[in-house]
């Protein structure tokens, strides 16, 4: 029986006020730490953490609902946060395996860490399957160097996790997968980021020179490419796919949402006395866009679903989890480009943002960087 997404973290006062901030995080450039202190007192960052370690339980279809909500009204903020619920969760589905591997991680999370990733590389272009940085194995476990970018959640994070390319022995190399604790030492954080609609994520830089990661803490070491994609490796693809598409889908949500409150303020000298909204070609973009979004929500939907009741699609699983992303990536820009067509020029101005919260060019913006 297919397992239907019902569990509610998340009240609908709690997002609202994420919406009512989301604008004024963007314009100032800072991290949204209000946001962050809510959720956590909700405990939403234990969403994915497994009951007997004191957490939520919920499984990937009830994460990927709450990720979808929370993007409809700050899609940074679900961007960032994501971050943690994929490190989590990827650790609850092998202790749900019976691999015991990362039950630390779980330990650490019910206990209130928060874990990030480091994995985005320049001239990196298959993460996880291969590594720009390096891995270098001395006593006691591994020193990592590697200039990292994209890290969400960097002015709160406990642990980022990192990996690097151990080529010691050329006839048996390694991807080397680790977590890295803050007080560290031989690492740097450079405060690059300053991304249109996505300011608040704090997404720094962080430059690994020589920072030692315990044996405890190496989490995998892997062949290269796909020769390694065990169940740690797979299992990031099988979350992570699914809460990206929905995050999508929350903010092309929020997109549509904009353009019909948008169009029924407009006036209309065809329509003489009637709004904007009773024009046929804006009912037939708004239709259009509803449509887009049916499709991208059945899809997003189904592919959660079945990796959440462990449906058997064989070697077919990497294929459907990458269409199911690009499903919705694709679709949230057709979305937010129609509803920028609907809703006119005047909505690139800051006076015209809904109560304060994110205005459609962050909208709009959020689907570029986010990609």
């Amino acid at each position: 029986m297919a397992h239907t997404p019902s569990c509610v973290v998340l009240s609908d006062d709690l997002l609202e006020r994420c919406a009512q901030r989301a604008a004024g995080y963007d314009r100032e450039n800072r991290f949204f730490f209000e946001d962050f202190d809510e959720l956590r007192e909700a405990k939403y960052l234990l969403a994915a953490v497994p009951q007997e370690f004191g957490g939520l339980g919920l499984t990937l279809s009830e994460i990927c609902h709450e990720q979808r909500r929370l993007a409809q009204r700050s899609a940074p903020t679900a961007l960032a946060t994501n971050m943690h619920l994929l490190a989590t969760g990827v650790a609850a589905d092998l202790w749900h395996k019976g691999d015991k591997s990362q039950a630390w991680m779980l330990e650490e999370a019910a206990r209130g860490a928060v874990f990030a990733y480091g994995y985005s590389e320049s001239g990196n272009d298959l993460e996880v399957l291969y590594a720009a940085g390096r891995a270098e194995r001395v006593d006691g476990g591994y020193r990592f160097f590697g200039h990292k970018h994209f890290g969400s959640l960097t002015p709160v994070w406990n642990w980022l996790k990192i990996y690097g390319f151990d080529a010691a022995d050329p006839v048996d190399p390694k991807i080397v997968h680790a977590v890295m604790a803050r007080d560290t030492a031989g690492y740097r954080i450079v405060e690059t980021w300053d991304t249109l609609g996505m300011r608040s994520t704090a997404s720094h830089d962080t430059v690994i020179e020589g920072a030692f990661v315990p044996d405890r803490q190496v989490i995998r070491a892997v062949k290269p490419g796909f020769a390694g994609a065990d169940d740690f490796v797979l299992g990031l693809f099988g979350r992570f796919e699914p809460m990206i598409a929905n995050i999508y889908i929350g903010l092309a949500e929020r997109a549509r949402d904009l353009a019909i409150e948008r169009v029924k303020k407009k006036n209309s000298v065809a329509e003489m006395t009637r709004s904007m909204a009773y024009h046929p070609e804006v009912q037939h973009m708004i239709a259009d866009i509803v449509i887009e979004l049916e499709g991208m929500i059945a899809h997003a939907d189904r592919v959660a679903e079945d990796w959440t009741n462990g449906v058997d699609h064989g070697d077919m699983w990497a294929a459907k989890l990458v269409a199911a992303k690009y499903h919705c990536v694709e679709g949230a820009f057709r979305v937010v480009d129609s509803a920028m067509d609907v809703s006119g020029a005047g909505e690139c101005s800051r006076a015209t943002s809904s109560n304060g919260s994110t205005a459609m060019p962050a909208a709009v913006a959020s689907t570029r960087r986010m990609r």
